[in-house]
């Protein structure tokens, strides 16, 4: 059970009023996360992950998104946020007994799980890897998103955000991942 309460719109700032009803009219709900981090529209801002996430899609794609995001936070063993990316994986109908990360999936993979393990440390390799195939700025941005996904990861395992409801039947299992190193 959550230690923070979800915030109810009718207790909310107008600020976050005037947020959650835009999203709720955009995507038709809003997630328990954010709903806690309505409570402070500063922590909401700082917190703000769509944005930079966004940014990152028009570079590498959706598949190499989630898969980036998925691994940061199975990493972190959150389960919101894993659930979450599981069921956008699922969405895109991926066979995963038949199916092979991309050279690019692999290198966001391993950058996503050394910045959760040990951001000091992480292998010559991988930064090669990512030299290889962005640029300076692009690799600014995939750091932020990760940086922004632990954020996500750590906000909602130290509050013990409650899952979502539309997240409840997702069904994953461990094809999704390659096991952790």
């Amino acid at each position: 059970m959550s230690i923070v309460p979800l915030a109810k719109v009718d207790e909310m700032s107008q600020e976050a009023k005037d947020f959650y009803e835009s999203r709720v009219k955009e995507n038709g709900r809003v997630t328990n996360m954010v709903k806690t981090l309505l409570y402070s529209m500063p922590s909401f801002r700082a917190m703000e992950f769509y944005p930079v996430r966004n940014e990152l899609l028009k570079i590498i794609g959706t598949r190499a998104v989630y898969f980036y995001c998925y691994a940061i936070s199975s990493e972190n063993e959150c389960l919101v946020c894993t659930t979450y990316h599981a069921k956008l994986l699922k969405e895109l109908n991926i066979s995963f007994e038949e199916f092979e990360f991309t050279e690019i999936e692999k290198v966001l993979i391993d950058y996503g799980r050394g910045l959760v393990n040990n951001p000091n440390a992480i292998d010559e390799r991988i930064y090669a890897g990512l030299k290889k195939h962005f640029s300076n700025e692009e690799i600014v941005l995939i750091t932020t998103v990760g940086c922004k996904m632990i954020a996500s990861n750590t906000f909602n395992s130290a509050l013990k955000v409650d899952l979502d409801e539309y997240l409840f039947e997702v069904d994953f299992d461990d094809k999704i991942m390659p096991a952790k190193k």
